[in-house]
Protein backbone atom coordinates (compact mmCIF):
# COMPACT_ATOMS: atom_id res chain seq x y z
CA UNK A 1 0.00 0.00 0.00
CA UNK A 2 1.04 3.68 -0.68
CA UNK A 3 2.01 6.17 1.65
CA UNK A 4 0.50 9.38 1.67
CA UNK A 5 2.80 12.32 1.84
CA UNK A 6 2.68 14.37 4.48
CA UNK A 7 0.63 18.06 4.34
CA UNK A 8 2.84 20.76 3.90
CA UNK A 9 2.25 23.74 5.77
CA UNK A 10 1.88 26.71 3.70
CA UNK A 11 2.66 30.42 4.15
CA UNK A 12 -0.38 31.64 2.59
CA UNK A 13 -3.99 31.25 3.87
CA UNK A 14 -7.48 32.11 2.67
CA UNK A 15 -7.67 35.94 2.23
CA UNK A 16 -4.08 36.67 2.47
CA UNK A 17 -3.22 39.57 -0.30
CA UNK A 18 -0.12 38.28 -1.89
CA UNK A 19 1.59 38.84 -5.29
CA UNK A 20 3.29 37.06 -7.48
CA UNK A 21 7.19 36.81 -8.02
CA UNK A 22 7.69 34.76 -10.66
CA UNK A 23 5.90 33.38 -14.23
CA UNK A 24 3.61 35.26 -16.20
CA UNK A 25 1.33 37.30 -13.74
CA UNK A 26 4.66 38.72 -11.73
CA UNK A 27 5.25 40.77 -14.89
CA UNK A 28 2.97 43.42 -13.89
CA UNK A 29 3.12 43.24 -9.59
CA UNK A 30 -0.48 42.90 -9.56
CA UNK A 31 -2.05 41.51 -6.28
CA UNK A 32 -4.48 39.31 -5.36
CA UNK A 33 -6.87 37.79 -2.79
CA UNK A 34 -6.14 33.95 -1.82
CA UNK A 35 -10.24 32.50 -2.54
CA UNK A 36 -8.54 28.72 -1.40
CA UNK A 37 -5.53 26.66 -0.76
CA UNK A 38 -4.93 23.10 -1.54
CA UNK A 39 -2.17 21.78 0.94
CA UNK A 40 -1.63 18.82 -0.06
CA UNK A 41 -0.64 20.00 -4.13
CA UNK A 42 0.71 23.23 -2.72
CA UNK A 43 -1.40 24.93 -4.27
CA UNK A 44 -3.48 28.18 -4.10
CA UNK A 45 -6.62 29.58 -6.02
CA UNK A 46 -5.70 33.22 -6.25
CA UNK A 47 -7.93 36.04 -7.50
CA UNK A 48 -7.36 37.35 -10.80
CA UNK A 49 -4.30 34.86 -11.24
CA UNK A 50 -3.66 31.96 -13.74
CA UNK A 51 -6.47 32.41 -16.44
CA UNK A 52 -7.02 29.10 -18.33
CA UNK A 53 -9.58 28.66 -21.09
CA UNK A 54 -11.99 25.94 -20.33
CA UNK A 55 -14.00 24.64 -23.21
CA UNK A 56 -17.47 24.21 -22.97
CA UNK A 57 -19.98 21.09 -24.73
CA UNK A 58 -23.33 22.31 -25.55
CA UNK A 59 -26.03 21.36 -22.30
CA UNK A 60 -29.05 22.98 -21.00
CA UNK A 61 -27.44 24.94 -18.93
CA UNK A 62 -25.23 26.08 -21.74
CA UNK A 63 -27.53 25.96 -24.90
CA UNK A 64 -24.32 27.68 -26.76
CA UNK A 65 -21.37 25.90 -25.57
CA UNK A 66 -18.56 27.94 -25.90
CA UNK A 67 -14.92 28.87 -23.99
CA UNK A 68 -15.10 30.46 -20.85
CA UNK A 69 -12.06 31.70 -19.09
CA UNK A 70 -11.46 30.63 -15.17
CA UNK A 71 -8.79 31.41 -12.60
CA UNK A 72 -6.90 27.54 -11.95
CA UNK A 73 -4.63 27.08 -8.83
CA UNK A 74 -1.05 28.53 -8.87
CA UNK A 75 1.82 26.81 -6.95
CA UNK A 76 2.21 28.81 -3.48
CA UNK A 77 6.29 28.53 -3.82
CA UNK A 78 5.35 31.15 -6.69
CA UNK A 79 3.72 33.59 -4.38
CA UNK A 80 4.73 36.25 -1.70
CA UNK A 81 2.50 38.26 1.45
CA UNK A 82 1.86 41.66 1.17
CA UNK A 83 1.93 43.38 4.21
CA UNK A 84 -1.12 45.63 4.39
CA UNK A 85 1.08 48.59 6.02
CA UNK A 86 3.98 49.18 3.40
CA UNK A 87 2.67 47.36 0.28
CA UNK A 88 5.80 45.24 0.03
CA UNK A 89 6.25 41.65 -0.09
CA UNK A 90 7.40 39.26 3.40
CA UNK A 91 10.05 36.80 3.23
CA UNK A 92 9.35 33.42 5.69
Amino acid sequence: MKKKAPQQKMHVRRGDVVRAISGEDAAGKKTGKVLKTYPATGRALVEGFNFVKKHLRKSQDNPNGGIVEKEAPLAASKLAVVTRAEKQTEKE
